[in-house]
């Protein structure tokens, strides 16, 4: 892997290196992450750490220096902290300055398998990009995140992983008062569209070149060097099948900014995340997100939309004639919908225990939608091949009498088994979720745990957890967490 210059230190049995593009990455943050306990976290306290991530990184961590080295109360022998800084398009509007402005990256760990990984901090206080903030985060949203992103790591999606959740001991101010805690969170890196689009707006083309080589050696080591088309192309294939796979789950991000897009094609920035019951093409759960932008139906879009944005970042490095430049960027645009169009279908002949493919797999999946408007996303699809246990699932039943045979035709023998191993029996659903949050605010933990247990193993019938909202539940609203 071609390194750019970095200095090696110490952390644990794992190795992490300076950020390689740190001269116009990052900003130094206040230095109240090394001042101690007074300062950043008075009296921390670990939540949750996450033992198999921990060790699979090659970090031999005691509980105390998770503790301390995951709030900020100390910080790892050599650590340097940084603040990323990025730019983006948020619900539309582009910003030309962003950043981490309640995250501090400590640096990459090599895992012994030789794969790099940054950890950051996340709701550690405040950094050059901040903008009036506090810099802080609440236990519910950090355990969420938590939560939410450990599901999708058992379900096998790309994502970003939470090391642990330290609480703080500090009282944070909300919409009330709120017991303040820090995620550690582990990710391929943190370059996101935002970041060439940081650069790009500034016409720092020799730094959008830079980032994208680094880019490559980073994520797509299979490149040749400066094939910028062919990272383009690379980075479309990633976030295409990323967002089919977000889909297959009823997972609705809620803020898929250019700025929460990584150039890994891991999921980011999990904020005013949930996964939808109902099936509802038009469920939005974001406080903020009013116009339905990044409802569920319309992910794929803003897919494209995205990616549109950091073809725009790389037009001067694909052509000597912007003229050219641009028609080969749009050539590769025209192709994400299809890309995606293939995707979606091989997530849905896995969720349909279909076997091979078949012309009619596209038009079969299309139509079960247009079916179970309303029904449970998760259980239709763990219920298939049980009719009776399908039913009471539906409001009306009516097209799906007409669709289950052609499905059954399709299917063959052994479906019920493929069902079994393909679709989750346990999601993080929304009640559950948020009764295991309001307990861990409240200083129980017991909750969180059994949900956690029951989303790591998501394959396995766990009653409890299985269940949709109860009718007083309400309309689900979740928010950004700020």
């Amino acid at each position: 892997m071609r390194d750019l210059p970095g200095s090696r230190i110490s952390f644990g049995k794992g190795t992490i290196h300076d950020h390689r593009l740190r001269p116009f990455l990052c900003a130094r943050p206040a230095r109240h992450l090394s001042a101690g306990r007074t300062r950043c976290s008075p009296a921390p306290k670990l939540l949750v750490l996450n033992r198999p991530l921990s060790t699979s990184l090659g970090l031999d961590l005691t509980e105390a220096e998770a503790r301390d080295w995951f709030s900020g109360a100390s910080l790892p022998p050599g650590a340097d902290p940084i603040a990323q800084a990025y730019a983006g398009h948020q619900f539309g509007g582009f910003s030309p300055q962003l950043g981490d402005g309640r995250a501090h990256l400590l640096g990459e760990v090599v895992a012994p398998d030789g794969r790099r990984f940054d950890i950051q901090l996340k709701g550690s206080g405040k950094t050059p990009f901040s903008r009036g903030g506090d810099g802080k985060a609440a236990v519910g949203p950090m355990l969420r995140e938590y939560l939410v992103s450990e599901f999708m790591a058992a379900m096998g999606v790309p994502t970003t992983r939470s090391l642990a959740v330290v609480a703080t001991g500090e009282e944070i101010w909300r919409e009330t008062k709120l017991p303040g805690a820090v995620l550690a969170r582990v990710a391929a890196s943190h370059l996101r569209v935002g970041t060439f689009q940081f650069f790009a707006a500034r016409g720092e083309t020799d730094k959008v070149k830079a980032l994208a080589d680094h880019a490559i050696a980073r994520h797509y080591p299979e490149l040749a060097d400066g094939d910028y088309l062919a990272f383009l192309d690379a980075v479309i294939a990633r976030q295409a099948k990323l967002i089919a796979d977000w889909m297959g789950l009823g997972f609705i991000h809620g803020v898929m900014n250019t700025d929460n897009m990584a150039i890994s094609g891991e999921t980011i920035d999990y904020g005013p995340c949930a996964f939808m019951e109902g099936y509802a093409p038009g469920t939005v759960f974001s406080s903020i997100d009013s116009q339905g932008r990044y409802a569920y139906a319309n992910q794929p879009l803003i897919l494209g939309w995205n990616l549109a944005r950091l073809a725009e970042t790389l037009v001067p490095l694909l052509d000597p004639s912007q003229e050219k430049a641009v028609e080969i960027a749009n050539d590769r645009l025209g192709s994400i919908a299809g890309r995606y169009r293939a995707d979606w279908v091989s997530v849905m002949r896995g969720k349909l225990g279909l076997i091979g493919e078949d012309g009619d797999d596209a038009a079969l999946a299309d139509d079960l939608l247009a079916a179970m408007e309303g029904a449970d996303w998760t259980l239709t699809f763990r219920r298939l091949s049980d009719e009776a246990a399908l039913r009471p699932l539906f409001p009306d039943f009516t097209r799906m009498e007409a669709w289950l045979p052609r499905w059954r035709a399709r299917a063959g023998e052994g479906v019920a088994g493929r069902l079994a191993m393909a679709s989750p029996a346990v999601i993080p659903r929304n009640h559950k979720v948020e009764e295991a949050l309001s307990a861990a605010t409240g200083g129980d933990l017991a909750p969180f745990n059994a949900l956690l247990a029951a989303i790591q193993n998501p394959y396995t019938e766990a009653e409890p957890y299985m269940l949709p909202a109860p009718t007083g539940f309400g309309t689900y609203v979740t928010y950004c967490g700020t």
